[in-house]
């Protein structure tokens, strides 16, 4: 059993006791189920991998970073490259020394990314610029936009940095529960806003300031105890124009437009990982596989599929006609938009997709457990 709980400093015996319940939860866990078999592979729509290469193993939650044609990626032993999406070629790799905890963020030119040590490190051009000391844990990766590095702390902290000479520019602390998710949360620019995932609530940020200009709540927490109590936005999100819609870990997905910090709709959902979607759904996974889709424009129930229950799918990539899940298998399945039938299947290197496909350029990029990363194009 993988647990993505962080406790955040409490008293011993309050920290003891939520040990405690983490153990007795994982002894109780029932074998995992056999994952869905699969029908033969009709390649209804041309894919092909157009080249491959590597950083190092993966195990922290990476999202891959897009900026234009080019993306950047990490891995636990401190490698950070920015790659050319087109041929997969090293725009720079370097170093960083203490490992990584949160994986990258880029604008293009810089990078950012969280060590083991709970420091924030910047990098242009493969050489390290600067690294500041972050009062607590991320398991977010920082956000590099508008010459500045911002970041999301397990505190549920929020701070900016300048991106050029880590000059920390404003911090903006929020009193949360003692227990957090260890896993990727919210955190994207939406026009002039900073838009961060703090609980279960969608907050709007003034970037220059600081200054909080609107809270939308897409989940509260409810229950007799701290882990029922536990309410989390996880990374990634679906943004079509202002609307952001986001999921709340094990318990809501909903949209919120961020231009007037109004929530539209949310509806009960069981995921623990994030969602994707284009101007007419909202499509995520259930921890057993079990695909959902939602109308963006109400939040009603759409199409959902049991095709590939108990495979371990990652957050999905909505393009063109299809959608993309990657799974625990290596494989990442290709799925119509319309309805959720098989449209294609690709193979990677055998160990897990370790992130959510995403597109850079023309280019999906797919990245594995043990570090291999992956170019497929439309044929």
């Amino acid at each position: 059993m993988s647990l993505r709980i962080f406790t955040r400093p409490a008293p011993w015996l309050r920290t003891m006791t939520v040990g405690l319940l983490l153990l007795a939860g994982c002894s109780s866990s029932p074998e995992r189920p056999k994952p869905s078999e699969l029908a033969p592979n009709v390649a209804l729509i041309g894919v092909r991998q157009v080249w491959s290469t590597r950083i190092g193993s993966v195990t922290l939650p990476l999202q891959v970073a897009v900026a234009g044609g080019r993306f950047a990626v990490a891995s636990d032993d401190g490698t950070v490259a920015l790659l050319e999406a087109r041929s997969g070629a090293d725009v720079w790799r370097t170093s960083v020394a203490g490992g990584i905890s949160a994986g990258v963020g880029t604008d293009g030119n810089v990078a950012a990314v969280v060590t083991r040590n709970n420091e924030l490190v910047a990098v242009a051009a493969g050489r390290e610029l600067w690294r500041e000391r972050l009062p607590a844990q991320s398991f977010t990766a920082p956000l590099v936009a508008g010459a500045r590095v911002f970041v999301l702390t397990a505190d549920r902290s929020v701070t900016a940095f300048d991106a050029q000479s880590g000059r920390r520019l404003w911090s903006r602390a929020r009193p949360g529960e003692p227990l957090v998710l260890r896993q990727a949360g919210v955190l994207l620019a939406v026009g002039d806003t900073l838009v961060a995932g703090l609980s279960g609530r969608l907050v709007g940020i003034n970037p220059n300031s600081g200054a909080v200009t609107w809270e939308a709540a897409i989940a509260t927490p409810r229950g007799a105890n701290e882990l029922d109590r536990l309410v989390d936005l996880v990374g990634g999100v679906s943004r079509i124009g202002d609307v952001v819609c986001a999921r709340a870990y094990q318990s809501n997905v909903g949209c919120v437009d961020a231009a007037r910090g109004a929530l539209l709709w949310s509806r009960v959902a069981n995921g623990a990982d994030g969602v994707h979607g284009d101007d007419q759904l909202v499509i995520g996974a259930e921890p057993d596989g079990r695909i959902m889709t939602w109308r963006r424009a109400n939040g009603e129930r759409g199409w959902s599929s049991d095709r590939l229950r108990y495979r371990t799918l990652t957050s999905p990539l909505v393009l063109g006609r299809s959608v993309a899940f990657g799974d625990g298998g290596g494989l990442v399945h290709l799925l119509s938009r319309a309805d959720g039938t098989p449209m294609n299947r690709l193979t990677t290197d055998g160990s897990a997709v370790i992130a959510a496909p995403a597109l850079a350029g023309q280019t999906m990029v797919v990245v594995t457990r043990n570090g291999g990363v992956f170019g497929f194009a439309p044929e």
